[in-house]
């Protein structure tokens, strides 16, 4: 799994996301993303075009980050996702708690 963030401007950020996010790789997934639930009121967006997988353990990541997010005022959208992917979210009910576009 590979993640890279940009900073587009002042609190807006786009996040990249490629490969799998599973048991072996969402520690290291979590403790990339969730420094960007530090900066109150940003934007983040993140391109999941490549991302393959993502087990429960990559699930409950992106709620974390989502409970974070929404805890200070800022916002999280998953764009470009993989039709495996975004099944997994909709058979989970994640796609209804989190913003997919």
């Amino acid at each position: 799994m590979k993640v890279e963030t940009k900073k587009i401007e002042d609190k807006k950020f786009e996040v990249f996301i490629e490969g799998r996010v599973d048991t072996n790789s969402a520690t290291d997934f979590q403790n990339e993303i969730m420094k960007l639930s530090d900066e109150p009121g940003a934007d983040i967006q993140i391109d999941c075009s490549e991302l393959a997988y993502t087990s429960s353990q990559g699930l409950r990541v992106f709620l974390m980050l989502q409970k974070s997010l929404n805890s200070n005022g800022s916002k999280m959208v998953l764009k470009k996702l993989q039709p495996q992917v975004k099944e997994v979210f909709d058979i989970t009910g994640f796609s209804n708690i989190i913003t997919i576009e």
